[in-house]
C-alpha cells in the first residue's frame, strides 16, 4: 500500500472520529428550550464555528502522528512532490467534496424554502460538510487504487 493510500484511510477514518466525537461531546449541551430560540441559534452558531477549529487541529495533529509513525515503522519519508497523476486525483477529489457540499447546501436552503425548522438547516449543513469530507477522501483512494 502506497503512502498515499494509507493517508487517505488515515484521513477517512480521522474525519469520522473527529466528528462522532464532537457531535457526542455537544449533544448533551443542546438548550432545552424553544427550537427558535437564541440559545438555539446560538448553540448552532458555536458547534460549526468550534466543529471547524476542532477539526482542523485535529486533522493537523493527527496529519504529524501519521507521519511519525509512518517514517518509524517503514524508514522512509513522507514524498515531497507532486507529480500530474497526484495532482488530478486531488482535483478529481476536490471536485467530488465540492459537489457533495454544493448539493447538500442547496438541499438546507430548501428546507428553509419548505418551513423546516431553523435547525433542520444546520443540521444538514454540518452533515453535508462531514460527508464531502469523508467522498474527498475515499475518491483519493478510490483513485490511487484503481486508478483515473
Amino acid at each position: 500500500m502506497t503512502y498515499q493510500e494509507k493517508k487517505s484511510i488515515v484521513s477517512v477514518i480521522s474525519a469520522i472520529l473527529i466528528f462522532v466525537s464532537y457531535c457526542l461531546y455537544m449533544y448533551p449541551r443542546f438548550p432545552g428550550g424553544g427550537l427558535e430560540s437564541i440559545e438555539a441559534f446560538r448553540y448552532w452558531g458555536s458547534f460549526v464555528l468550534f466543529l471547524t477549529l476542532f477539526s482542523i487541529v485535529a486533522h493537523i495533529i493527527i496529519n504529524i502522528i501519521f507521519n511519525i509513525v509512518f517514517r518509524i515503522t517503514t524508514k522512509e519519508k513522507e514524498p515531497t512532490f507532486a507529480d500530474e497523476l497526484d495532482r488530478l486525483i486531488e482535483l478529481k477529489a476536490h471536485r467530488n467534496s465540492f459537489f457533495v457540499f454544493i448539493i447538500g447546501f442547496l438541499i438546507a436552503m430548501g428546507s428553509l424554502v419548505i418551513l423546516q425548522p431553523s435547525h433542520m438547516m444546520f443540521v444538514i449543513l454540518i452533515t453535508s460538510g462531514f460527508i464531502s469530507d469523508v467522498i474527498g477522501s475515499v475518491t483519493k483512494l478510490y483513485h490511487y487504487r484503481r486508478g483515473v
